[in-house]
């Protein structure tokens, strides 16, 4: 399924919507400018005045009227097993082995027990047997520690996390928004 980049008017990501979504802003006039070449013709009713069919390109990326009334820095993405899979590159954060979507295990750091919270600085991807190993006590205490730190994704990463099938531009568009420090783009085994 193609999915589209829905910015707001600033050029802010706000979301992936399919072409329907897209379609939708199209007719009603709210896109204000595009990015990247067009990725889906739809086609409509026959005009009576014209007799011409009418069309509506689709680009990958659109930008939509109106603007977020967030800041940047103060968005926290919503976490997902499938968005810390992806940030933690499906990597073990204790034995460093690469372990499948299905069998990862989404780890707390401190333990819930010992007041550790569901949040992307207490979260890491772990396999069972290291999650096991670990128990209900903190890396420390079991005698293990983090071969990678948890960090929370920016909105643009988040994005990218998101993402399913993320086309050229959009990833370009993306990462050209990242942190400098971002390990989102390293050894990219999912994109």
């Amino acid at each position: 399924m193609l999915s589209i980049l829905k910015l707001d008017a600033g050029g802010i990501p706000q979301c992936w919507i399919d072409t329907e979504d897209a379609t939708r802003h199209y007719a009603d006039n709210s896109v204000l400018w595009t990015l990247g070449d067009p990725i889906a013709v739809m086609r409509g009713g026959m005009s009576r005045l014209t007799g011409r069919q009418s069309i509506i390109e689709l680009h990958s990326i659109i930008a939509v009227k109106g603007s977020a009334k967030i800041n940047l820095f103060d968005v926290v993405p919503a976490i997902t097993k499938r968005k810390l899979y992806r940030r933690d590159r499906g990597l073990c954060a204790y034995c460093a082995c690469r372990i499948s979507e299905n069998d990862a295990e989404a780890e707390h750091i401190v333990p819930n027990s010992k007041g550790g919270s569901y949040t992307w600085m207490n979260l890491v991807v772990s396999c069972r047997p290291c999650n096991q190993r670990k128990g209900n006590r903190t890396p420390e205490r079991a005698g293990m520690s983090l071969i990678y730190a948890p960090y929370t994704p920016s909105l643009y990463e988040d994005m990218i996390l998101k993402g399913r099938n993320i086309l050229a531009d959009q990833m370009d568009f993306l990462a050209a928004n990242l942190p400098k420090d971002s390990r989102i783009l390293q050894d990219p085994f999912w994109v």
